[in-house]
């Protein structure tokens, strides 16, 4: 009995327990679920007020973007009809110049009437002025005994006879008047002539004015004891004016390719700041081939702008240095041009070819700009170079015989040498003088090249002074000196000048090293 009073015991307790365990879960069962309610009811109102904020910026934005459309449409409308205020406006003014002009016409109608009128009455009066005319003339012949054409002939023969006289004192009054201010009035012509014409070709064809922002650039440009500027003029050939003259330096030569190598070298090295001799070379070699590049590119553009093709490449960088030459102070790149299209438009009105016509005005000077000096004239070293390549050969006879020294042998050839004429006979077209001084400075180049040693050349001062630069492995000192003296000697001997020229020798000797 015990044990089963025991057992049952055991039983109840369990089930006791079973049923707090399970009244303990249940609590906390529904104090779980009613916090996670609360949890979602949170949750669901902060989403809920994030909705509405985001809702409530949408809206802003949208309120913001209609109101700038709204701004936007106004000025657009506010812009026609100012538009179309104006036009109105427009519309009216072209209405009221309308009207006037009608009113204009009108009166130039009435006018033209009146005017018609007055012609015919002045027609009128002109047939009987004519008419007593011939009445007089026929009393005149009665009273007379002559007629008209015999009366005529008497009073011409005495006006002839008192004219001559008259005329014959004239003549001599003048030729007196004349010899006594003839010697004057040549003076005065020439020294007007030399006045309005000197300056401006000495300018054109010997120097450059390079601008520089401040005159302290003046002291790095010509450097420690002068050696820039030393090293600039042996390096390009031109000579370097550096003088008070404020913000400028005057770059002159004789040769417009030398002038450009020296302006363009100048301005990089003022720009990039560093002036020593070392960088001025090997600026001035990047400038010389950046000349030649632009020479083949302006040679380019010239045949395309004319229309000349199938040009030989060496004949278009040839077109292309024509922009730094100068025949009697006229641009020969322009000169070569001008007589391209003159001899197109002949050509074309005397039922030839223009385009062949063309291509031989525009290479008939072609002969002035080679690369070495010839002692062929230009004309025929043109038509040898034209013949080299493979051009035409009416073409190459009328560069050749535009200056009559080879024999015409087509009709390009006359159409090349009028209009040759033509272009240089405008007024103002050519200075004769710069011609003769551009040969003088080549020959003075020229001669002093010939020597055994020489390297290289440059005429400056217009001319008074010839720098010549020998090599130090070929001359030794004690020999320039020599060479200084025979190069004047043979100046004295065979060329006219003006005044004197300076000739000097430059050797100097290099040792160059590099660090690897």
């Amino acid at each position: 009995m015990d044990i089963i009073f025991l057992v049952i015991a055991l039983i109840c307790g369990v089930g006791i327990g079973l049923l707090v365990n399970y009244l303990i879960a249940k609590s906390k069962g529904d104090a779980m679920l009613k916090k996670a309610k609360e949890d979602a009811e949170n949750l669901k109102k902060a989403k809920l007020l994030e909705v509405k904020e985001k809702f409530i910026n949408l809206k802003a934005d949208y309120e913001k973007e209609v109101a700038e459309r709204e701004q936007k449409f106004r000025q657009i409308e506010n812009q026609h009809n100012q538009k179309e205020q104006t036009i109105k406006q427009k519309y009216q003014e072209l209405n009221h110049k309308n009207q006037e002009l009608q009113n204009q016409t009108k009166k130039l109608d009435a006018v033209r009437e009146n005017l018609n009128s007055q012609i015919t009455i002045v027609e009128n009066k002109k047939k009987e002025l004519e008419k007593i005319k011939f009445q007089e003339v026929e009393k005149l012949s009665q009273i007379s005994g002559l007629s008209a054409e015999q009366a005529k002939a008497q009073l011409v023969e005495s006006i002839r006879d008192e004219a001559k006289t008259e005329a014959m004192a004239y003549v001599s009054e003048m030729m007196e008047e004349a010899k006594m201010t003839a010697n004057k009035e040549a003076k005065r012509i020439v020294i007007q002539t030399i006045q309005r014409v000197a300056t401006e070709t000495a300018i054109e064809n010997s120097i450059t004015v390079f601008h520089i922002d401040s005159d302290e650039l003046k002291g790095r440009i010509i450097g420690r004891e002068g050696r820039n500027i030393r090293a600039l003029e042996a390096a390009t050939g031109v000579e370097f004016i550096v003088d008070d003259t404020p913000e400028a330096i005057v770059l002159s030569g004789f040769d417009p390719v030398r002038r450009e190598v020296a302006r363009l070298s100048l301005h990089q090295l003022v720009t990039d700041g560093r002036i020593h001799p070392a960088r001025i070379e090997e600026v001035v070699a990047k400038t010389r081939k950046q000349i030649e590049e632009e020479i083949a590119e302006v040679g380019k553009r010239t045949t395309i702008d004319l229309g000349v093709h199938g040009l030989h490449p060496d004949l278009i960088r040839l077109v292309g240095k024509m922009k730094y030459r100068s025949s009697y102070g006229q641009n020969l790149l322009q000169h070569s041009r001008e007589v391209a299209n003159l001899c197109a438009i002949m050509a074309a009105e005397l039922g030839l070819n223009p385009q062949k016509a063309k291509r031989a005005g525009l290479l008939h000077d072609i002969g002035k700009v080679p690369d070495d000096q010839p002692e062929l004239p230009h004309a025929v070293f043109g038509m040898n170079l034209a013949e080299k390549y493979k051009e035409k050969p009416d073409v190459c006879n009328a560069i050749g015989a535009h200056h009559d020294e080879v024999e015409m042998t087509s009709l390009l050839a006359p159409i090349v040498q009028v209009c040759d004429a033509i272009s240089g006979a405008r007024p103002g077209a050519r200075r004769e003088i710069i011609e003769a001084y551009v040969k003088r400075l080549n020959d003075l180049e020229n001669l002093a090249m010939s020597y055994e040693g020489v390297v290289k050349t440059y005429a400056i001062q217009a001319g008074r002074e010839l720098r010549v630069i020998v090599g130090a492995d070929k001359i030794d000192d004690t020999a320039i000196e020599k060479l200084s003296y025979d190069i004047a000697k043979k100046i004295q001997d065979t060329m006219t000048y003006p005044g004197q020229v300076k000739i000097t020798v430059i050797r100097e000797t290099r040792s160059v090293s590099y660090a690897k």
